[in-house]
């Protein structure tokens, strides 16, 4: 069962506004009550270096002044106030996408009991969680690159590793395989699990992955991306940033690469 609750002391406050657009205080999650921001009680959904966090949503309008997104924690470094930021806008999300029952029609009510939405008729839906995998793929002393289509830009376009969704029937391991084969017509071995990260755009769990090349020529899926390529530790285009998995699985192949060379 989830923690839930208003708030009775003191402690961190997550509002949102917007399409995943958070309220910052010189750039932090605020902690009290934002004077100008807060007009009602937030609900209690976690628990940050000890205290109390609060949720609060001021609705799906443009916020104003003194919000930004999500992503600008993750860039600032703050990597668990992103994680929990995340958190908090997955269950928004959820809240303004399940307004009524999937099953019978009638509208949907918060529970008191957990984070789910319930209809007259009792049917009661959790938050979506969509699995993804990641992955990085080394060929040698190289790493397969691509810079994806949904966040192209032509000035020092961003190049990471390549990610998809797990479909029906299908284990992790035959995602990885699949995806790699569908954006790069390569094929990969050697697949290992690496570590994963809630990834709330707007509610994947990324699960990361290396795997070695095994064999193909590199056919760019236009669909989905905009260039692919493998590259070498000495001639690297702009990586993601760090505090993302995509990052993380790059360095960690990287240094296997210097590794071996040293």
């Amino acid at each position: 069962m989830q923690i839930m609750g208003l708030n009775r002391e003191p402690g961190f406050w997550f509002i949102l506004g917007g399409e995943a657009r958070l309220w910052l205080a010189a750039g932090r999650v605020p902690e009290g009550t934002p004077p100008g921001v807060v007009d009602r009680p937030g609900e209690l959904f976690d628990h940050w270096q000890g205290r109390p966090c609060y949720l609060l949503d001021l609705g799906e309008g443009e916020p104003g002044e003194g919000f930004a997104p999500l992503r600008s924690l993750m860039e600032a470094g703050d990597e668990e106030a992103f994680r929990l930021a995340g958190r908090a806008w997955q269950l928004v999300n959820f809240r303004r996408t399940h307004r009524f029952c999937g099953s019978c029609g009638a509208p949907s009510v918060p529970s008191t009991r957990e984070w789910a939405m319930v209809c007259r008729e009792g049917h009661t839906v959790y938050p979506r969680l969509s699995p993804c995998i990641i992955v990085a793929v080394r060929r040698g002393a190289e790493i397969l690159l691509a810079a994806h289509r949904r966040h192209h830009q032509p000035v020092d376009p961003m190049y990471t590793v390549l990610a998809g969704f797990t479909e029906p029937g299908e284990s992790l391991e035959q995602c990885v395989a699949r995806e790699v084969f569908e954006e790069s017509g390569i094929r990969v071995t050697n697949i290992r699990y690496v570590a994963s990260q809630p990834w709330p755009f707007p509610h994947s769990l990324m699960m990361g992955f290396m795997a070695d090349y095994e064999s193909g020529e590199l056919t760019v899926q236009e669909e989905e991306l905009v260039d692919a390529g493998f590259f070498t530790p000495a001639a690297l285009p702009r990586l993601p940033p760090r505090g993302t998995i995509a990052r993380r699985l790059i360095e960690l192949t990287l240094a296997a690469i210097e590794g071996e060379a040293s």
